[in-house]
């Protein structure tokens, strides 16, 4: 069952709070169709089109070419700026459980409606976010002290503005991106360097004057 809480800690911190992937998080507002049918009726149409025409292997290179720039340099995160001044403020965690969820052989531990805060079932989580803005050379430096003190299992560095590759590459240690700004918006971060750890049953989210 403890793998299963992890992941449910870890899906809220990371993917709900590194971007969300999946799951049914009930509605927020109405719903519409993902995507109309008279119009994936023309999309389909297209790509016969160009399949029959010998196209579609110069689509496949535009769309990866596309993906690969994305990938590289991602768009900054609005609205972010260099810390000027230090705060420190307490985040919970806490959630709202949307359904039942059960481990590996069906024992629910956690109902509908039911309200937790996975620190609670988690005493071990120790990870450490850190927000920075990878064109920043200080800010850079920073994190990646921060993973040297602090241990590289630990901390998860993630950018803001720049590219995550190019500064995997030149750091060799691994970096991520605030896609949408899911994170910092969840955390109410507008500043970086920034910082998240946990303190009791709480996390502790620090912008960092340099």
């Amino acid at each position: 069952m403890g793998h299963v809480r992890a992941s449910l800690f870890i899906a809220m911190t990371i993917c709900a709070c590194l971007p969300a992937q999946a799951g049914d998080l009930g509605a927020y507002g109405p719903t519409f169709e993902i995507i109309e049918t008279d119009l994936l009726k023309d999309i389909l149409s297209k790509l016969r089109k160009a399949e029959k025409d010998g196209r579609i292997d110069e689509l496949n290179r535009k769309f990866a070419d596309a993906t690969r720039k994305r990938v590289e340099s991602p768009p900054p995160v609005p609205g972010i700026v260099t810390t000027v001044k230090t705060r420190t403020w307490l985040y919970d965690p806490s959630i709202v459980v949307p359904q039942e969820i059960a481990d590996d052989k069906g024992r629910v531990f956690a109902r509908r409606g039911e309200r937790i805060n996975p620190l609670e079932r988690l005493p071990s989580y120790n990870k450490v976010l850190i927000f920075i803005d990878g064109r920043d050379a200080r800010q850079v430096e920073f994190a990646v002290a921060q993973s040297k003190k602090l241990g590289q299992d630990r901390t998860i560095m993630v950018l803001v503005n720049g590219s995550p590759m190019a500064t995997m590459r030149a750091r060799k240690q691994a970096f991520y991106f605030d896609q949408l700004g899911t994170l910092t918006t969840k955390f109410g971060i507008t500043q970086v360097p920034a910082t998240v750890t946990k303190e009791g049953t709480a996390l502790r989210v620090r912008e960092v004057a340099l």
